[in-house]
């Protein structure tokens, strides 16, 4: 029998969802392939794989497509590695870099923009280059573990500005012509417009292979990921140059890796607001799979 092929994003924040199958009982089960999450989204639409961990967004744009229930990538408040970064304060943004290797999080920037901050600049995708971003636009989105990293590199030489914003000094990050940097959490700033955590990522499956034997595997292996998480973040810390008990704050109080009830609240609102704005046709009602009863233990 062929084995299901999987579409994993290369992230801190993904890594306990997988940890089963990279590293525990579950491992050569399936075929498992690497990549950032808006390719994930693309294989999974391409059928070159049977089920991803795709933007959330990317659920309203793919054809048959069913969510694993239970499991997601998402923020209750803060979240600290989706970071808006502006030369100037975000009310005065007339130009914006988006991170090309996102989707959701482009999108979520879109909604506030238009519905919190009240601008509508002009958007243009760029490479994750801070430097380079912020050379071509006044503002720039940058996802994963780049911002994470420099969400932690601020942290004792910033301070607070208006509700949401935290200032630095531009050269604390390497950045030229700009004395000051204005950063927004783009996680607290969804929740400070709709009271609601974000939902960033979710795993989807071609409606056909989505039994509920697969459904409990991926359970599983979440549960295992979460049992290990002190195992995970010192594996990142070497990769990351960032210290283990820094990266484990991150994956314990900054994600959340349900999807209960307050969670799919927000994820149909977020559905909603793309689609007021054109960014997705009318939100699709969501599909989900089949689950067993319990999952299985690892």
């Amino acid at each position: 029998m062929t084995k299901l092929r999987i579409s994993i994003v290369q992230y801190l924040n993904t890594a306990p969802l997988v940890w089963g199958f990279t590293s525990g009982p579950l491992r050569g089960k399936y075929d498992l392939s690497f990549t950032v999450p808006s390719q994930c989204a693309e294989q999974l639409r391409t059928g070159k794989v049977d089920v991803a961990i795709i933007p959330a967004i990317q659920y309203q744009r793919i054809d048959d497509l069913v969510i694993l229930p239970d499991m997601a990538i998402a923020s209750k408040k803060q979240v600290r590695s989706l970071l808006i970064i502006g030369k100037k304060p975000i009310e005065q943004v007339k130009t914006f870099a988006l991170d090309a290797s996102s989707r959701s999080t482009q999108t979520l920037t879109r909604i506030l923009c238009a519905e919190k901050w009240k601008i509508a600049p002009e958007f243009a995708e760029a490479p994750p280059d801070l430097g380079a971003m912020l050379q071509q636009a006044d503002a720039a989105l940058l996802i994963g573990d780049p911002a994470l990293r420099i969400a932690v590199g601020i942290e004792k030489d910033s301070w607070p500005g208006s509700e949401g914003q935290t200032i630095c000094q531009a050269a604390t990050l390497g950045i030229t012509g700009s004395e000051l940097l204005y950063v927004y959490d783009v996680v607290g700033e969804w929740r400070s417009l709709t009271g609601l955590p974000a939902v960033l990522a979710i795993w989807a499956a071609r409606r056909d292979i989505a039994t509920p034997e697969v459904a409990a595997d991926f359970l599983a292996s979440r549960d295992f990921g979460l049992s290990r998480i002190r195992e995970i973040c010192f594996d990142a810390a070497r990769e990351l140059e960032l210290p283990p008990r820094t990266l484990e704050s991150y994956v314990r109080h900054n994600i959340d890796f349900s999807l209960d009830a307050e969670n799919r609240r927000g994820l149909e609102l977020y559905f909603a607001y793309a689609a007021n704005l054109g960014l997705i046709p009318q939100a699709k009602p969501i599909a989900w799979a089949a689950a067993k009863a319990e999952a299985v233990k690892l």
